[in-house]
């Protein structure tokens, strides 16, 4: 067995053989089979005004996901809180928490998810928070989601609803998680006594130097009294390495014409299989081949547990993007297989 958890990461991506409404669907269903699988937690992601992913407003999902199942989970990853107010993010989260108990995480991101014009589209007022303020609306929304705004402090008495029963306040009853793809929310995370979840997807080369960072510059808290890392990372296991290569050949191709700037839908698996691409497409097909994991379980494992040992990962978060939603199945299946098999026992988790 590995020494770290599955968990999952979507994106409720969608293909030129589905609908926005489809790929939100499919999330749901997704998230559904991942518990019987025994995966901890499933995450869904925050995009605005994309052709490529249809989930827009994660804490909507969330709901309709938490009341379908029983013990999952379900969380954002994350909410893009320089858009929103604190107060009502701790409301939105409350909420959930009061009708999924113990079920609920709250994964925090400063990046816009999306364009600029659509970040200022999304604020209420004229005017959006700038980055620089992004420390301040956490310690404000971990004051609101605790209750426990000091007697002289502007906000004192106001409450975030629904309350926790009399006597349940003095603890968080919503997980705070910053996202990150660099040293700024390594350091964020590190400042705050929060677990740390850092996009290998996004960013594979800066996983070791933004771990380090965190561990650094770490204090305990509350909530997290020792350093905790997480790592969303790409991924698709096959029966066979040939099967991995065709399932991800859509995702790799998208990802290919969205470095080059000519990113859409993701391709379906016909249009993948069809397509030829020009020179520049595939000098960028070549790099993206080591950045993600895939081929069969164990290679895939193996590469989970070499990132693991060298970073003193705790949890994983899987993003599988395929249009096969049974290729997705699959793979999230055979690598649960893999992760409870004594015979893919891999190693130990160092912390550094």
């Amino acid at each position: 067995m590995v020494n770290f958890a599955l968990n999952a990461l979507d994106q409720s991506a969608v293909h030129s053989d589905n609908t926005p409404q489809a790929a939100v669907l499919e999330t749901v269903s997704l998230a559904c089979y991942l518990e019987t699988l025994g995966y901890k937690r499933f995450w869904l992601a925050e995009h605005h005004n994309t052709a490529a992913f249809a989930d827009a407003a994660p804490e909507i999902l969330i709901a309709h996901i938490a009341a379908q199942t029983t013990r999952l989970r379900v969380g954002s990853g994350g909410i893009m809180l320089p858009h929103y107010s604190a107060l009502k993010v701790a409301e939105q989260f409350r909420m959930l928490a009061a009708l999924a108990p113990n079920r609920i995480d709250l994964g925090l991101g400063r990046a816009p998810g999306g364009d600029p014009k659509t970040a200022a589209a999304l604020q209420a007022g004229p005017q959006s928070w700038g980055v620089d303020v992004f420390p301040q609306q956490v310690e404000l929304l971990q004051q609101f989601l605790a209750n426990d705004f000091p007697a002289e402090h502007p906000y004192f008495g106001i409450h975030a609803q629904p309350l926790a029963s009399a006597g349940e306040e003095s603890e968080t009853p919503v997980p705070l998680y910053m996202l990150g793809s660099g040293g700024d929310g390594a350091i964020h995370a590190a400042q705050f006594g929060l677990p740390y979840v850092y996009a290998h997807f996004i960013n594979p080369d800066g996983m070791d130097n933004a771990i380090a960072l965190y561990r650094e510059h770490f204090r305990p808290s509350r909530q997290c009294p020792a350093p905790l890392v997480m790592v969303g990372v790409s991924v698709l296991a096959g029966e066979s390495a040939e099967a991995a290569a065709i399932a991800a050949r859509p995702r790799d191709i998208w990802a290919a014409k969205l470095r080059l700037g000519r990113a859409g839908v993701f391709p379906s698996m016909g249009e993948a299989a069809a397509y030829t691409p020009d020179a520049a497409e595939q000098g960028v097909l070549d790099m993206l081949q080591g950045r993600g994991l895939t081929g069969t379980a164990a290679k895939v494992m193996a590469g989970l547990n070499d990132m693991a040992t060298r970073g003193g990962i705790d949890e994983f978060f899987l993003l599988t993007l395929c249009p096969d939603a049974q290729a997705r199945r699959t793979s999230y299946r055979l690598l649960a297989e893999a992760a409870l098999d004594p015979s893919h026992t891999l190693g130990q988790n160092k912390k550094h």
